[in-house]
């Protein structure tokens, strides 16, 4: 312990330093908990919904229209905390929010988990990082098809 206190008093910056660090990961951490909790990744995302899970889009309609995950099923990010009840067959599956950054389906993840979703996660960086892996996107078209 006594080298220890030298050591810290011949090195004040690099103890400084440290300590300043290890500070900033615990704050990104708990900030990163209180985002939404599980993030997951494109591969991940599709490992997962190769496996059955659900994955909802968040974005407005226009949004969805002009390009989405294929199977994903659109509900507006004002309209989850009500969309609760018609997915409650998922409470207990995997259920994966996404949205265009990532930052509206972290909301949309916390409002599900709230509502006793138990295996929600949010898709990290969104459709960006999607088009990023270069994973397809499908589009609707006027008929909504």
């Amino acid at each position: 312990m006594e080298r220890l206190l030298e050591y810290a008093a011949r090195h004040p910056f690099l103890v400084g330093g440290t300590v300043l660090l290890a500070l900033a990961v615990i704050a990104y951490e708990a900030s990163r908990a209180r985002a939404g909790g599980q993030s997951v990744g494109p591969m991940d995302a599709v490992r997962l919904m190769n496996q059955g899970a659900l994955l909802i889009d968040v974005r407005s309609q226009a949004e969805y229209d002009s390009g989405h995950i294929l199977d994903a099923r659109h509900v507006p990010q004002e309209q989850v905390a009500q969309a609760g009840e018609t997915l409650k067959k998922y409470k207990d599956k995997v259920v994966i929010a996404c949205c265009e950054s990532g930052m509206r389906s972290g909301a949309a993840a916390r409002v599900l988990r709230s509502q006793g979703f138990t295996k929600v996660a949010n898709l990290q960086g969104g459709l960006q990082a999607w088009r990023t892996e270069n994973l397809p996107l499908v589009k609707t078209d006027a008929k909504g098809k």
